[in-house]
């Protein structure tokens, strides 16, 4: 029997997930004026000919492509990738890379604003006992999947580093993702560590990374706490969008169980 576990946020003009100006708009078209706009259509007809003087219910929605749950193309990160090829964008993204085995990382303990380093991936692989296989999709549960929904919620969480980036993706990892808003550390903290040392190294450390290996990578997932360390299915296609940086995904983890008897 497979168990289906939903890992997306909902795209909400009322959750806090964005920045203000990014954040979604969505206008509700209830169904009576969805009436008025179907007898538009069809002359002679009267919004009361319909059963119940109803017709349908539409949303309008403002959107960036990384609104909600997504998933970031090489091309997000930087032009070039791979020794210098164009990078990819999301319309290219070859689909066998989002249905793959998954593996979870549990950061959750670490603090804010920290930045992951490549012996701490090694380290939380040897404690869960997997050895990564090419094109696993490796998750990774910050304490951000907590604070979601909450006002704080872009300043949780720990971030991937260069360092842990590059670990993954020379052990052909090419799909990652975390529950956090950004791959990255959040920008408040890095924005102090910046100001304190003037690195420009240390800005989009781990989304840069990509510029020497491409990779894919989504963000705003959510219930990574409810997923083993292994032994699941993740299904995650982006939207297709012609030339974007990145698309929306209804990203699932897929767990096979004992059938009931």
């Amino acid at each position: 029997m497979k168990r289906i576990i939903d890992l997306s946020i909902p795209v909400s003009a009322e959750v806090v997930s964005d920045p203000d100006v990014m954040r979604p708009r969505i206008t509700y078209i209830g169904h009576k004026a969805g009436a008025a706009q179907i007898a538009a259509v069809f002359p002679g007809l009267s919004a009361d000919d319909l059963p119940d003087g109803e017709g349908w219910a539409v949303e309008e929605v403002s959107l960036t492509t990384h609104s909600g749950t997504h998933i970031d193309a090489p091309w997000h990160y930087h032009s070039s990738t791979d020794g210098g090829q164009r990078s990819p964008t999301i319309d290219e993204a070859p689909l066998d890379l989002f249905l793959r085995p998954g593996v979870k990382l549990d950061f959750r303990h670490l603090p804010d604003g920290h930045v992951v380093s490549g012996a701490e991936v090694e380290a939380e692989l040897a404690r869960i006992g997997h050895r990564l296989q090419p094109f696993d999709i490796v998750l990774v549960n910050t304490a951000a999947g907590a604070a979601f929904g909450q006002p704080h919620y872009m300043d949780s969480g720990c971030g991937m580093g260069r360092e842990a980036t590059l670990y993954l993706t020379e052990r052909g990892v090419k799909v990652v993702g975390t529950d956090a808003w950004s791959w990255d550390a959040p920008f408040s903290h890095t924005a102090r560590r910046f100001a304190r040392d003037r690195d420009p190294s240390i800005i989009w450390e781990g989304h840069k990374a990509g510029r020497e290996r491409s990779y894919y990578q989504m963000e705003k997932l959510h219930r990574l706490e409810a997923l083993p360390p292994h032994g699941f299915t993740v299904a995650c296609f982006p939207v297709k969008i012609e030339r974007a940086s990145a698309g929306w995904t209804r990203a699932v983890a897929i767990l096979e169980e004992p059938d009931a008897p």
